[in-house]
């Protein structure tokens, strides 16, 4: 029984391991963001959304993905840019915040991509609080990718909106 124990554990190390700097990268207009992959549950198209009076105007809706009913945020609207119209380009990233499912509305999914530590360095340092969701920015090759920290998208007070919804 013990030695089964340790191969769980060894095996929850390894699937670790292999998530270790490795991020889904997706478009919001002409930026390039990462998300740490071991956030991402899974990738979906466009869904219906249903709107649900009084959430915060990011906070699109939801959509029943499955049976499970899941918030969707449109990320373009929660980083403060211009709204767009939905297309079949459109994607919603679910993700696991806090212990709540989310779905994250981004304009494309580009790719899973391997960003060693060495090559993440520290947002700038803006006074203002301008980047509260930014973990570290991505060098890959001559471009940046802004690297999301995902337990940052949605505070305390907003996830627990979210669960009672």
């Amino acid at each position: 029984m013990l030695e089964k124990k340790m191969d769980e554990t060894e095996l929850l190390e390894r699937e670790e391991d292999t998530q270790k700097d490795r991020f889904l990268t997706f478009q919001i207009g002409n930026e390039v963001y990462g998300i740490e992959i071991k956030c991402v549950t899974e990738i979906i198209g466009i869904q219906p959304i249903t709107e649900v009076p009084e959430l915060p105007d990011y906070i699109r809706g939801i959509i029943n993905l499955r049976g499970k009913i899941i918030p969707v945020m449109d990320v373009r609207l929660r980083f403060k840019k211009e709204g767009v119209e939905y297309n079949d380009r459109t994607c919603v990233i679910v993700v696991d915040i806090g212990g709540v499912s989310i779905g994250l509305i981004v304009d494309n999914v580009s790719e899973v991509l391997t960003i060693p530590e060495e090559e993440i360095v520290a947002p700038p340092d803006v006074k203002s609080g301008g980047n509260r969701y930014i973990k570290g920015i991505g060098k890959v090759e001559n471009q940046v990718k802004l690297l999301l920290d995902c337990d940052r998208l949605l505070n305390e007070q907003e996830i627990d909106t979210l669960d009672n919804t």
